[in-house]
């Protein structure tokens, strides 16, 4: 069997890969396309290419596990990601419109929350956020 075959099975492999990602296909195709060039410049027999796919798909696949892991090791372990309020908690900002009965509006940063806090607070006091109730800071003075 010449290389060709081993390209394209290769080739189809990576695309399945783009079609369907995180399949863990791409380093099989790795060990096709290494097949393939190994069949190409050494004229290998059917026997010796499944043998070399087989070792070049170990190896190829070993590699990956490493690789994915060492990615994984770099993601932020943020247990705040896509929870903007829990950054929240501690910030210090000002009253936005005077609290009635415990609530109102506070200013942190450059937007506008709903709030609630210890009985009537004037526009412009200080505050910091102790926790979030839904969309609703908890403050009480700075």
């Amino acid at each position: 069997m010449s290389a060709w075959p081993w390209a394209t099975a290769a080739l189809l492999v990576a695309l399945v890969e783009l079609v369907a990602p995180g399949l863990y296909l791409v380093w099989i195709a790795a060990g096709a396309a290494n097949t393939a060039a190994a069949t190409g410049a050494l004229g290998l027999a059917l026997e010796t290419q499944l043998l070399v796919f087989a070792a070049a798909s170990l190896a190829s696949c070993t590699i990956g596990f490493f690789v994915y892991r060492a990615l994984a090791r770099q993601r932020p372990d943020d247990p705040t990601v896509n929870q903007r309020g829990l950054d929240l908690i501690g910030a210090h900002g000002t009253v936005a419109e005077p609290f009635r009965d415990g609530r109102g509006k506070v200013r942190l940063g450059d937007s506008v929350w709903l709030a609630e806090g210890p009985g009537d607070l004037a526009q412009g006091a200080a505050i910091v956020v102790t926790r979030l109730r839904g969309t609703t800071a908890i403050v009480e003075k700075a």
